[in-house]
């Protein structure tokens, strides 16, 4: 149904004067921004550094990983601190060694999507060369419910790995889910002056991008202008070395360039993973280092102080979701 929805809405030419923001009620030239953490639940540390970037620093805005075995700690945290803005980070991958996870519909109902281990494939190529569109929502389908089973209802979903990004199938089922239900989902449908350069998307791929956003908005739902994405790529050299003082200004320099020269005015989610590692997650990832350092970003008094000499206004999916609800 969505495929015919989709392709009945003929690629246009955007007026991308007016930001998605701006639709949705905020100041005209204002950068409007989620700090968003990926990848609750994964682990203790995730959950651990997740935990004190939300309640002690400037992130404001988190999706949990449902097929993850840390999940319930952090599900309970959110029904202790009902305030914060969490959604789904939808997981169609299990990409560490040691430690691995299974589809929430279980192997026999989602056949195409595990490997021989009986996990999730490892890789974003691997779910593209196996799995079916139609498994894909099956799986997207489980993990609302198992939050909802939990008494979590998720303010927006997003995708692990940008798995759902992967072909025009899986997208499809992915923005099908959210209209149904009436959740958001992460899409930048709109100038997208990061994505453009990040993920070298034009021409066609363009117009589609943004053809989709104007199909989620006239659905009812949020548009992103932008998605900046680039953090996890954020590793200072002899990382195992440093301080943490050293990491932090490392880390936080980078957000705060970020935020002065990068991001655009309009709708932007920044994309960052939180960690506090303790001596178990060097054998779940090597990704510490990058991950710690976001979460000493967050908490840097340096950065506040940016957001606040910039202008820039911090927003949530629950925010743009109720001033989604009030505009036509």
């Amino acid at each position: 149904m969505l495929l015919a929805l989709v392709v009945s809405v003929p690629v246009y030419s955007q007026d991308l004067s007016l930001t998605y923001a701006e639709r949705l009620g905020f100041p005209k030239g204002k950068k409007v921004v989620i700090l968003h953490i990926d990848d609750a639940g994964m682990s203790y540390d995730s959950n651990l550094g997740t935990e004190r970037a939300l309640k002690e620093g400037v992130a404001n805005s988190v999706s949990v990983m449902m097929p993850c075995g840390w999940v319930p700690g952090f599900v309970h945290f959110l029904k202790e601190n009902k305030d914060i803005d969490a959604g789904l980070h939808l997981t169609l991958t299990s990409e560490w060694t040691q430690y691995r996870w299974g589809p929430l519909a279980g192997k026999p109902m989602v056949r195409s999507l595990v490997d021989r281990e009986g996990a999730l494939w490892p890789s974003v190529k691997d779910v593209v060369k196996n799995g079916s569109a139609e498994h894909v929502e099956t799986e997207i389908r489980a993990q609302l419910e198992r939050a909802r089973t939990m008494g979590f209802e998720p303010t927006h979903m997003d995708s692990h790995m940008g798995t759902l990004f992967a072909t025009p199938e899986f997208l499809q089922r992915y923005i099908k889910v959210g209209i149904e239900e009436k959740i958001p989902v992460m899409l930048p449908g709109g100038h997208n002056t990061l994505i453009k350069v990040d993920e070298r998307l034009e021409g066609e791929a363009l117009d589609m991008i943004r053809k989709l956003g104007r199909t989620l908005w006239d659905a009812g739902l949020p548009v992103l202008d932008d998605l900046h994405n680039t953090s996890y790529g954020w590793v200072p050299e002899s990382a195992d070395r440093i301080s943490k003082a050293q990491l932090q200004k490392y880390k936080a320099d980078k957000y705060i360039r970020a935020l002065k020269e990068e991001i655009q005015p309009g709708l932007t989610m920044v994309i960052m993973h939180c960690t506090h590692p303790t001596e178990v997650f060097s054998h779940i990832s090597s990704s510490g280092a990058t991950r710690e350092g976001d979460l000493l970003a967050m908490l840097d008094p340096r950065l506040r102080k940016a957001i606040e000499e910039e202008g820039v206004i911090l927003t949530t999916w629950r925010e743009i979701m109720e001033r989604r609800g009030k505009v036509k």
